[in-house]
């Protein structure tokens, strides 16, 4: 894994020995002497994430941490402090300034390279997350900023079989987060799977089992997958720390834990949870929107011309019978025209939702456009797309609509149907017939079912 590493700092010989520690592992490094210079090369996006110290003159890096975490074309970049205060505290108000990790110096290698790849990693999947929001049209405008979303009242699980250390965590975190606990790791791995939690915290030391085997197993799930791990480790194992990182650890605390530094780190990786939630929840309603009719809730045209060819070509692949039925609402101008258009518009919601309760669930209804729907049915034949065309009539026909502000409206519904005849058979030919349907059954008298000839 590579990345463009800004190394932010005021001593060259600072700078110089951090760039040759990341170069030998083939990462990128960019570098800066001060805080406006730093900010201005992160806002032109030439970097993936930051090591800042915090001692600098005019500006320090909490400063120039708050200013980046603050606008929201920076606020998904990383930031590492680094610094010489080696106090609880200092760590806490750097990670409270918005940091997403602090480095103490002399800065051990392995602690360097293991949370810049930590980092990155997490990066990786936010842009890859925010390119795909971009793609479907959400601008910076519509995702929800990091910053504002908030890291308290999480549902963490801990997997520890130390009771001193329970009491620790959950004293702890009373009052902040709910904290369930296990000490079975299998366990641990089920109610994981079957519960939202929004953070793990495993112990690396757990008696008779591996706890780096239940990291890869909360990864290899789907129901776990995404859900932020923080492990607990001894001083100066780092063997398992390495390996802990390589199998998708987000974060880790060494014992003995301090209790503010736990909260922050907790905090980041529950926030930074959230926001990848609320994103592809986003990019979820966005894709059904660009599928969806937004006033029936059937599928849209774009949709079915997409699906139509696709099931022609099952049905075709699987010598089965398909069949089509094209439907247009009688006189629905009319409609339009007596009672007004807020009217014509819960005609075609009621209307479609009469749709969906007479067909099957694999069948494909979609909105053609203004008063005309489709319904693409698989493993169907001619004599049972006839049917159900009748029994879509009767259901339409059978009772009167109703509306706010206007009486009890009346509608029938004139239905073609067409079905496939072979193998040489397209979309296009299943449509043209079903149409040629649907103006018969118009001639003859409309509120009636036509099937092609």
């Amino acid at each position: 894994m590579t990345a463009r590493v800004l190394v932010v700092d005021d001593v060259v010989a600072n700078i110089k020995l951090l760039e040759a520690r990341l170069a030998a592992e083939y990462f990128e490094v960019v570098t800066a002497m001060n805080g406006p210079e730093a900010i201005e090369i992160c806002a032109r996006g030439q970097c993936d994430i930051v090591l800042l110290d915090v001692m600098m003159p005019g500006m320090d890096g909490f400063e120039v941490c708050r200013r980046l975490k603050a606008s929201p074309a920076t606020s998904q970049l990383p930031v590492v402090m680094v610094t010489a205060l080696d106090q609880p505290a200092d760590r806490v108000a750097g990670l409270e300034a918005g940091a997403d990790d602090f480095l103490t110096k002399p800065i051990n290698d392995i602690a360097l390279i293991t949370r810049v790849k930590s980092l990155v990693r997490l990066k990786t999947i936010t842009d890859e997350l925010l390119a795909r929001a971009k793609s479907t049209g959400i601008g910076f405008d519509d995702v929800v900023d990091l910053a504002a979303v908030d890291g308290a009242s999480g549902r963490v699980l801990l997997v520890e079989d130390k009771a001193a250390t329970v009491d620790r965590v959950r004293s702890a975190l009373a009052n902040v987060h709910a904290l369930e606990q296990e000490t079975d790791p299998q366990e641990a791995l089920f109610r994981a799977a079957e519960n939202d939690y929004d953070l793990a915290m495993v112990s690396l030391t757990l008696a008779g089992f591996d706890g780096l085997r239940l990291c890869s197993q909360f990864r290899s799930l789907d129901r776990t997958r995404q859900m932020p791990i923080l492990v607990v480790v001894d001083p100066d194992d780092n063997a398992r720390l390495l390996r802990a990182l390589d199998l998708g650890v987000n974060d880790y605390l060494v014992r003995p834990v301090d209790r503010n530094e736990m909260l922050a780190r907790i905090k980041s990786q529950i926030r930074r949870k959230r926001f990848a939630d609320r994103l592809r929840d986003t990019m979820q309603t966005t894709m059904e929107m660009a599928i969806t009719d937004g006033l029936t809730g059937l599928h849209n045209r774009r949709y079915l011309e997409r699906h139509l060819g696709v099931l022609v070509q099952q049905a075709v692949a699987r010598t089965k019978p398909l069949s089509l039925l094209i439907l247009d609402i009688d006189h629905f101008k009319a409609i339009n025209d007596e009672h007004g258009h807020a009217a014509g518009d819960d005609v075609l919601r009621e209307f479609s939702r009469r749709l969906r309760k007479a067909v099957r669930g694999i069948d494909l209804a979609s909105r053609l456009g203004g008063e005309e729907f489709v319904v693409a049915m698989p493993d169907t034949d001619g004599a049972l797309a006839l049917l159900v065309g009748e029994r879509i009539r009767q259901k339409i026909a059978g009772k009167p609509f109703q509306s706010e502000g206007a009486n009890s409206i009346p509608v029938t519904v004139s239905i073609g149907v067409s079905s496939l005849l072979s193998a040489n058979d397209t979309p296009q030919s299943l449509m043209k017939r079903a149409d040629d349907a649907l103006y018969r059954a118009k001639r003859e008298g409309r509120n009636r079912v036509a099937v092609a000839a």
